[in-house]
This record gives structure tokens, C-alpha cells and sequence, in this order.
């Protein structure tokens, strides 16, 4: 529904200064003095309310705008002073700023066991130093490796040594910013325990709710994993109706987000809205009751609230949560309140608790979406009319899909870097089989074991379950299924996002002036890609990448690029820091092969440890050369030296001439340290890529 006045939604024009303020906080002035901003918040807020009371004597009414402006730079003061208060490296009682030898840690999140580790988040309660204790409050993330870990819940205290590392950044080019995904959580240590490093202090005594919830969903998932045989389908009930996602597989999870039904694994408002209808349906006898509208509601409230907290406190969940309690607050005291105006008071709310939310995916994607069909919808219904009624049931159902896809396609580029192209075609076939497994996933889990009816329910389950996973397996695999290597810069973000709304305010003012401002966006985003394509197309460089344990180095000509590296394009370490890097670049004829190999190409050759590509020639020194004389000095411009190889920087010099050493991140600690203090006060230029980030050369 599209207001008519801008007086029907205050929260949501609030929410944009709030929004900016928030942002400001984050990426803003690194040295913010949370004080001062608390000073001018308070002074802003004192002379807003003293203007108001003497609104008459000082016929303000004749400048309104001065009100709307200080209402505004108050609510961007709060914004920006909630998320700089947020960050806990501000807090004076961090623990990294105390020296310490013990650390006593609280376990705040479920132990999930992934890649032979567990890994949880813990609350830092304490630093010991010599008998000392020192009260600190901090999140650090925590890795265990030992099989006992397994044994850790929510809320045991751990006694653990104060041995913890930084996040490292990303060392490649496109590689995912772990760091700053943590960060924005909080996070922003880690420490890595094996078997007898920690010590169990104190046992969680689950007598919390959030131990209690935990728990439960603990017991609900065994019973799922229990009853339904097929793991890919249990895996996607447990997502879809509990928020468990541990479970779920890399094939499952590509084929859901590549048909553009990856929604449907995470817990939002949909699941939300079964709670609700079916709380309604079994407690409606309470209407005859004088105040059973009230207890009623306040029944429904608390029972949605309990599932967001067994859910894991989804942000999708969280925010159908909030909007439901005031759309039912509404109606129980009969009032009306415009949806875009709920759906601000959620956000607000919200990013008050938390304003880091703001830079998760989960959260722009949620409120983005709901956003589409509370104002794209109706537009986009509008484009086709259907006599036959089925047809048009049929169409009101896929506009949702294409207003919502119209509305994240921008986000989705720029966090998944791909589109689906056949969403509407999965998007037929998801929403009513998700829906039956939403009904029979909650019935199952609430119902006591009724043979007949469990049997039936869990046959329900996993038959439709199955049929979903087999359809979005199909239409992954059909020809050109996704656009993918879809790399934005900031800039095209916002043009694609302007010619959006552009075009929005075309289909529904039917001026013009939006159709040409829609176009230039369009003809901009088109130059900025060809830019694009040209530079990309015309390229030759040589990357040498950082895999720590793994030599890594990409040739690209172009679209074309070889790779030489002792990784398969299967392997996990290929598919983080190698293949984002030849995405981003648009190389699209990739080979790949080992150091030893032999290639022979018109622009690489390599033979033995040789390389000759295009003009530039680099020297692969590995293990298998050690000290080693030639009878002539070999002419090179990079020497790459991986493998921990004993030799020196003096016989290296003895045997080439060259321009850059390139040290990798595969060479021990002791070797690179030699090699550091030998070419110490030398004018050689040299690269050591481990702990460091990797660089790019251009080639002649």
C-alpha cells in the first residue's frame, strides 16, 4: 500500500536519518567522542522541546521546516551515538586491554562442529594475572579442536589461556572480508584451543530461558533427524521450520541460491504467520471471554516470541516478530496503523537493540523484500490482467517473486555476485510445497507421537521435501540458469537502485520525467560495465596469490588465465581465495596446473621451473631446488620461491639475475626469517606474502 501523505508514515521518514546516523558510526570519524555526541543530542533535544512550548509566542507555525530540522539531526545524533557506543572495542573493559594469563570465557552460542572443529562464541567475564582477577565483558570467538568439545552448551565457563589472535584480513583480491563480517558482530578475536588447553569451570544449569530454548531445539532437531530417512530433506525441514542450518549441504545450498529460493531456508515472516494463524484458530474461543481479546493476544505475542528465541534470533524472524506484535496490538485495541510505518517501527527497533544489524545481508534482504510487496506489488500486478482466474491467481502469486527480485537484485549482485534467471519458474514450485512442510513441520513438533498421525505427517515431510529439492536440482542444471562473476562497485549499486525506483515512479505517476531519469541511469551502469569489459579484456597480469599453505599464482591474459598451484578447483582453499579473484576478473577459460608441470602455449610457456608469459619470465624455486650452480646466470624478472627450499639469498643472486623476489606463505617461519635478515640493507626489491596481503603485477 503506497501512502498518500507523508503524514500516514512518520517512523519511516524518521527511519532515513536514523539509518544515516547509524552509518555515520560505523564507517564515519574513526576518533568520535561518544561524549560530545551525547552533548549535542541532549542540547538539540532541550531546544526542541523548549521551541515547542513557546510554538505560539514564537509563530513558529510560519517556519515548520525549523521543527522537521531539528527532529532530523536528533535523530541522526542517536543513530550515530548508538552505533559507536555499540562497538565494544570503545569499552573500557575490553579484555585485550588487560594483561592477562587466564581468561575465564562464558559459552553464549550453540558448539557447531565444521571442518573437524567446534566453534562457538564466548562472553569474556574475567583476566587472571597472578592470582588477579579482573571483571571484563567482550565477545571472543573460540575454535576447539577435541572431540570432548562436543560436550560444551550454552552458558558453561570455561578457564581458558590468554592466547588469542587478531582476525585476519582478506590476503587476496575479491575474497570475502571475514574480518569485517565478525566485526560487525562484535568479534573481533579469536583463539584456537586443542585437547587439555581449557578447563570446565561451571556447568550451564539450563535454567535460563535461552538455555531452556536451546535445548529444546536441540531435542526438536534429533526428533526430525530421527524420523525423516533422506538427510537433504531433513536438513531443509530443520532450516525451514527451526532456523538449524548446520546441517545443510553445499549442493543443497547452491541449488537454492542459485533458482533464487534461498529464502526458503531461512526462518522469517512466513513461519511467523503459521504460529499465528494456527494460535488464532485454537484460542478463538477466548473471544467470548470479556478480556479474552487481551489474553488472547498477549498468549500469541508470547508464543511468537519464544519461537524467534528457538530459532536462534533470525533477523527475518525478529522483524516479522515485531511487526506481528503491533499489527496485533493494533487490532486489539482497534486501531489502524499503515504497514510501512510498522515495518520502520521494527527496523527501529530493531537497530536500536542492535544497530550493527544494519550491515548484515540478512537484514537489508528481509526488509527489502517486505518493502517490495508492501509498495512494488501492487505496481507489478498491474502489468498483466487475466480474465481466467486461475491464471490470475497464478500471476498475484508470481508478482510477489518479481517484486521481490526487483527490489534485492542489486544486493544480490553485490553480496552472491549472481542473478537467477529462472525465478519465477522455482518460485512456482516452492511456495506450496514450503508451505505444506511449514504446517507439517509445526504440527509434527508440537503433536505428541500419534503412530498413524506422526507417520503420516513425517511421509508428508519428506515426499514434499524431496519433490522440492528434485525440481530446484532441475532447474539449476537448465542452460544459462544464472547470471554469475557479477562483480558491482559502489557506484553501480546506486545507479541500479536509482533506476529501480526510477522506473517505479514511472510505472506509477506515468511522468515522463522518471522513464528518462531510469534510462540515463541505465546508459551509466551500461558505460561503467564496458569500461569494465574493456580493461578486463586488454589485461595482463600475474597475481601472486597468499594461501598460506598453498603456492598459488594466476597468469591472466585477458579472459584467459592459467593457474599454477597444487590445488584442485574442488578444494575449499581454491574455491575462497582463488576462484573469486578469477571471477571478479572475468576470466572465463581457466586452466589449471601443478608447479611441475610442462606448458606450452603461444602466450606461457613453462618448462621445468621457467615460466615465460608474454614478456615477463618468473623462476619457480621449489624443494627440488636447492643449493644448485648453473653455468650461467639465468635472466629473470620474479624468482617465486615456495616449498621451504634450502637455499640462500647469496647463491640465488650467484645464479640469476633478477627484479623481484616473490617469498610465499608455504615456506616455513624459520626459513623466511633467514631470508629476511639476508636481504636486509640490500637494494633487492622483495614480496613475502605470508601474514601479508598478496599483490598484483602488471605484465608487459
Amino acid at each position: 500500500m503506497i501512502p498518500n501523505h507523508k503524514g500516514e508514515i512518520p517512523v519511516a521518514l524518521l527511519l532515513l536519518p536514523f539509518l544515516l546516523g547509524i552509518l555515520m558510526g560505523l564507517d564515519g570519524l574513526p576518533g568520535t567522542n561518544v561524549n560530545f555526541l551525547l552533548v549535542l543530542f541532549a542540547v538539540c533535544s532541550i531546544v526542541f522541546i523548549a521551541l515547542n512550548l513557546k510554538y505560539t509566542r514564537l509563530k513558529l507555525y510560519k517556519s515548520r521546516w525549523i521543527g522537521g530540522a531539528l527532529i532530523t539531526v536528533i535523530v541522526f545524533l542517536f543513530g550515530w551515538m548508538l552505533s559507536a557506543r555499540h562497538n565494544e572495542l570503545r569499552a573500557a573493559d575490553h579484555f585485550f586491554k588487560f594483561r592477562a594469563q587466564y581468561l575465564v570465557v562464558e559459552v553464549n552460542d550453540e558448539p557447531v562442529l565444521k571442518n573437524g572443529l567446534f566453534r562457538f562464541t564466548a562472553n569474556v567475564k574475567e583476566t587472571v594475572s597472578n592470582g588477579n582477577k579482573t571483571v571484563t565483558n567482550a565477545t571472543l570467538l573460540m575454535s576447539i579442536k577435541d572431540s570432548a568439545a562436543k560436550k560444551l552448551h550454552y552458558g558453561d565457563e570455561l578457564l581458558i589461556p590468554a592466547k588469542y589472535n587478531t582476525i585476519d584480513p582478506p590476503l587476496n583480491p575479491a575474497e570475502f572480508n571475514y574480518k569485517n563480517y565478525l566485526a560487525r558482530k562484535n568479534i573481533f578475536y579469536q583463539a584456537f584451543l586443542y585437547p587439555k588447553q581449557y578447563a570446565i569451570l561451571k556447568i550451564g544449569s539450563s535454567s535460563t530461558l535461552i538455555e531452556h530454548s536451546i535445548l529444546f531445539r536441540r531435542q526438536l532437531v534429533e526428533k526430525l533427524r530421527q524420523n525423516i530417512r533422506d538427510t537433504d530433506a531433513y536438513a531443509v525441514v530443520s532450516a525451514l521450520v527451526l532456523g538449524y542450518r548446520a546441517d545443510l549441504s553445499s549442493d543443497i545450498l547452491e541449488a537454492y541460491s542459485k533458482t533464487g529460493t534461498l529464502y526458503v531456508l531461512t526462518v522469517s515472516g512466513a513461519q511467523v504467520a503459521v504460529i499465528y494463524l494456527v494460535l488464532t484458530y485454537a484460542l478463538s474461543f477466548l473471544n467470548r471471554f470479556k478480556y479474552g481479546k487481551i489474553i488472547k493476544a498477549a498468549i500469541i505475542i508470547a508464543f511468537v516470541w519464544y519461537y524467534v528465541l528457538l530459532t536462534g534470533f533470525s533477523i527475518a524472524v525478529c522483524r516479522a516478530a515485531v511487526m506481528l506484535s503491533m499489527v496485533i496490538i493494533g487490532k486489539t485495541s482497534n486501531r489502524y496503523v499503515s504497514t510501512l510505518n510498522i515495518l520502520a517501527a521494527s527496523a527501529f527497533i530493531l537497530l536500536c537493540y542492535n544497530p550493527f544489524f544494519i550491515t548484515e545481508p540478512g537484514f537489508q534482504l528481509s526488509y527489502l523484500a517486505v518493502f517490495a510487496v508492501i509498495i512494488l506489488r501492487p505496481v507489478v500486478y498491474q502489468w498483466f490482467r487475466f480474465k481466467n482466474k486461475l491464471l490470475d491467481k497464478v500471476w498475484a502469486v508470481l508478482s510477489f517473486s518479481t517484486a521481490i527480485q526487483l527490489a534485492i537484485f542489486p544486493i544480490c549482485a553485490l553480496y552472491f555476485h549472481q542473478f537467477p534467471v529462472y525465478f519465477l519458474l522455482s518460485n512456482l514450485f516452492v511456495i506450496v510445497p514450503s508451505a505444506i512442510i511449514m504446517y507439517a513441520g509445526v504440527f509434527f513438533l508440537l503433536l505428541p507421537k500419534i503412530q498413524l498421525v506422526s507417520g503420516a505427517l513425517v511421509f508428508v515431510l519428506e515426499r514434499t521435501t524431496v519433490f522440492m529439492n528434485k525440481v530446484l536440482a532441475f532447474v539449476e542444471h537448465l542452460p544459462g540458469a544464472s547470471f554469475d562473476k557479477i562483480w558491482l562497485t559502489p557506484t553501480e549499486y546506486i545507479l541500479f537502485y536509482a533506476a529501480i525506483i526510477s522506473l517505479f515512479g514511472f510505472w506509477y505517476y506515468k511522468k515522463v520525467k522518471w522513464l528518462k531519469a531510469a534510462l540515463f541511469c541505465c546508459l551509466l551502469i551500461s558505460v561503467s560495465f564496458s569500461i569494465k569489459n574493456i580493461r578486463e579484456s586488454i589485461t595482463k597480469d600475474i597475481a601472486w596469490l597468499n594461501l598460506k599453505k598453498h603456492p598459488a599464482i594466476v597468469f591472466k591474459n585477458g579472459r584467459a588465465g592459467i593457474v599454477l598451484t597444487d590445488l584442485k578447483e574442488t578444494d575449499k582453499a581454491y574455491k575462497y581465495s582463488i576462484q573469486p579473484y578469477l571471477d571478479s576478473c572475468r576470466v572465463e577459460q581457466v586452466k589449471i596446473y601443478g608447479l611441475n608441470a610442462d606448458v606450452s602455449m603461444p602466450w606461457f610457456k613453462k618448462s621445468a621451473g621457467l615460466v615465460q608469459f608474454i614478456n615477463t619470465r618468473v623462476f619457480i624455486c621449489d624443494k627440488n631446488l636447492d643449493e644448485h650452480t648453473f653455468p650461467q646466470k639465468i635472466k629473470t624478472d620474479f624468482i617465486y620461491i615456495t616449498g621451504n627450499p634450502g637455499i640462500t639469498v647469496a647463491g640465488l643472486n650467484n645464479n640469476f639475475s633478477y627484479q623481484t623476489l616473490v617469498i610465499d606463505g608455504a615456506n616455513s617461519d624459520s626459513r623466511i626469517a633467514g631470508w629476511e635478515q639476508q636481504l636486509s640493507g640490500k637494494s633487492a626489491d622483495y614480496k613475502i606474502l605470508k601474514r601479508n596481503k598478496s599483490f598484483v603485477s602488471i605484465s608487459n
